[in-house]
């Protein structure tokens, strides 16, 4: 399912080309959900209203289908190496600082 909801939203946006510079909001919607419902269920976890099974399929199968740490991966080279250091430098810091912001968000809503 993850995976299929990935693939939506990356229908859903504009297409990436790395040769012009485009942002990558694809991937960071993709990423940044996943991030928030990682720390939703981790909250739900920890206060065992989530089996480990249930949290084995949320977290690891439908989080780890979700979200695409290759594609990120990838599209911030392709940047880089197209000459965009600096929307790579701003798609780097704004993935890993907003990604950390929505597990923590995910986290206390639902402590």
């Amino acid at each position: 399912m993850g995976s299929l909801l990935r693939y939506g939203v990356g229908q859903s946006l504009p297409k990436v080309d790395l040769t012009t510079g485009n942002f990558p909001y694809a991937t960071l919607l993709a990423n940044l959900l996943a991030c928030l419902i990682l720390g939703a269920g981790l909250a739900l976890l920890g206060k065992e209203t989530l089996t480990r099974a249930q949290s084995l399929l949320l977290l690891t199968g439908f989080c780890g289908g979700f979200s695409t740490f290759s594609t990120f991966s990838a599209e911030l080279l392709g940047l880089y190496e197209a000459g965009y250091a600096g929307v790579a430098l701003l798609y780097l810091f704004l993935s890993l600082l907003s990604g950390l912001a929505a597990v923590a968000v995910g986290l206390a809503l639902l402590r």
